[in-house]
């Protein structure tokens, strides 16, 4: 999930030498957290937040297969 997450990132961003995913786990439930620059931050969230939610949709997609939940955190 972290490599899915971190290949979408790249695609989106200018400065994709920044971006930063980390994974926390747990029993059923991980924790994905992305980080971008600054300036890179509005094409990961995108107007009306529609890029992120596409993202989180992927990415729960991805996760029903492997029977996990994923969320995904997108910090500053």
């Amino acid at each position: 999930m972290k490599d899915l997450i971190a290949y979408i990132a790249k695609a989106l961003v200018d400065k994709s030498e920044e971006v930063m995913v980390t994974e926390i786990e747990g029993e059923q439930t991980s924790v994905i957290e992305l980080r971008v620059a600054k300036e890179d931050l509005g094409k990961i969230i995108g107007k009306q937040g529609r890029t992120a939610v596409a993202i989180r949709t992927i990415l729960g997609a991805a996760s029903a297969k492997m029977k996990k939940r994923c969320v995904l955190e997108i910090l500053e």
